[in-house]
């Protein structure tokens, strides 16, 4: 049984520039969009306004015909919306049919094309009177990007924030000079272990007075097809460890990881059209939502910003796999990622069995938790947020949540069916997380 208590301390002061303007992005691969029309677009800027963020990072790979079609739906979209929520480019250096991105050339074939075809819209976001540039790595390419270079010069200026990952912190400084700061795509913990803000350190201590941008993700289990070994990392406790890190860390700007990326398991956008889930992730993400992630982003994004709304309602919204890690075949899928020099490790190594629940509390209250017949498991909540963890003990059914007052049940909820063995067809285990909210 795991406790955490959220938020109750006040934001760090932390000795790095950090500018007024913090903001919160996501990450939408416009490669599993192919489906979106300008309606579509327009409902999830819409769900992502109402979950306090500022604009999506929309992630292009070079020779992906449905990127130009689709960026001009995202654009057209939010200009409709009144442009309040942006939009800007991650260029995808790795995961393009046509491989890393030109500097120039004519659109839709280069980094300069993209930039001027859009800087100019009312609904591309904007930094320090700049438009605001990130990649998907791209370090073979970072001589593109030096001030005066080919990019720069050829847009009249970016802010450039790249995920330069590969290059660790040690290696960002030598390139410091091409970078207006930096993210990190290193957000999932290696192994049987949760979460630590460290490496978010690392990176900022290297950056000095240059922008941090802090990845945040709620869960990874990579299950598509065609692109070498399936591997999963530890969620868990993830998605609310870290928005608490994001206090500590107190970066410039916070990046969700994803709104759409299904075959990873990392999103927490609606699934508009089947057609848009890679080939061989159906099956895992099918039935498994992960919508009511993104309840409880007002209060996450308000008090990183410093600003949290008042809580008017008691709420919980609770996740966790519908079965034992080592229910089902793992049909080849390893905790941690060997391509990445990570030991490979059975899953259920990693994975606790456990369900996974917050509570966003108006006042103190009694937050129970019971598993179809187990027992009552009962946890003394704070004002605000707290989380919790409890595992299934070899307990099944739907567990049910409920928020107990004064005596007195003022909210409750129930879960989907947590079963002993796999419910998947295909016999393998579905480490998907199921997620769920009242």
């Amino acid at each position: 049984m795991r406790l955490v208590a959220l938020f109750s301390a006040g934001l760090a002061v932390l000795p790095y520039a950090v500018s007024a303007q913090k903001s919160v992005f996501a990450h939408i691969v416009v490669g599993n969009t192919a489906a979106h029309s300008v309606t579509t677009w327009g409902t999830d800027i819409s769900l992502a306004q109402a979950a306090g963020i500022d604009a999506f990072v929309l992630n292009i790979g070079l020779g992906d015909t449905n990127t130009p079609g689709q960026v001009a739906n995202a654009f057209s979209a939010a200009e409709a919306a009144g442009s309040t929520f942006k939009l800007f480019f991650a260029f995808d250096y790795l995961g393009g049919p046509s491989g890393a991105w030109p500097a120039t050339g004519d659109f839709p074939n280069s980094v300069v094309s993209f930039v001027n075809k859009y800087k100019t819209s009312p609904a591309y976001f904007k930094f320090n009177n700049l438009p605001f540039v990130s990649t998907f790595e791209g370090t073979g390419n970072v001589n593109d990007w030096a001030q005066g270079g080919p990019i720069r010069s050829g847009t009249g200026g970016v802010y450039f924030v790249p995920d330069w990952t590969s290059l660790g912190p040690g290696g960002i400084t030598g390139v410091s000079d091409k970078i207006d700061g930096a993210f990190n795509f290193d957000m999932w913990p290696e192994g049987a272990h949760n979460k630590t803000a460290d490496v978010d350190k690392a990176w900022q201590g290297a950056l000095g007075q240059k922008s941090y941008m802090m990845g945040v993700s709620p869960w990874f289990f990579h299950s598509a097809t065609g692109f070498g070994p399936n591997w999963l990392w530890r969620g868990d406790d993830l998605w609310a460890d870290s928005w608490a890190q994001t206090l500590d860390v107190n970066p410039q700007f916070v990046q969700i990881v994803t709104w759409n990326d299904y075959a990873e398991a990392t999103y927490i956008g609606p699934l508009h059209d089947p057609s848009e889930i890679a080939a061989g992730s159906g099956q895992y993400v099918n039935n498994m939502p992960h919508d009511s992630w993104r309840d409880f982003l007002p209060y996450y994004i308000g008090k990183f910003k410093n600003s949290p709304p008042a809580i008017d309602r008691d709420q919980m919204q609770f996740w966790y796999r519908l079965a034992p890690a080592s229910a089902g075949s793992t049909c080849g899928v390893t905790a941690n990622n060997p391509n990445q020099g990570q030991q490979a490790l059975p899953p259920d190594a990693v994975l606790q069995d456990g369900v996974f629940f917050s509570a966003l509390l108006k006042a103190d209250a009694k937050v129970t938790v019971q598993i179809g017949s187990g027992p009552l498991v009962s946890f003394d909540g704070k004002q605000g947020i707290n989380h919790w963890s409890t595992p299934f003990n070899g307990n099944t059914g739907a567990p049910v949540f409920s928020i107990v007052r004064d005596g007195v049940t003022v909210n409750s909820g129930k879960g989907a069916a947590i079963e002993a063995n796999t419910n998947l067809p295909s016999g393998c285990a579905n480490y998907n997380a199921w997620v769920g909210s009242f």
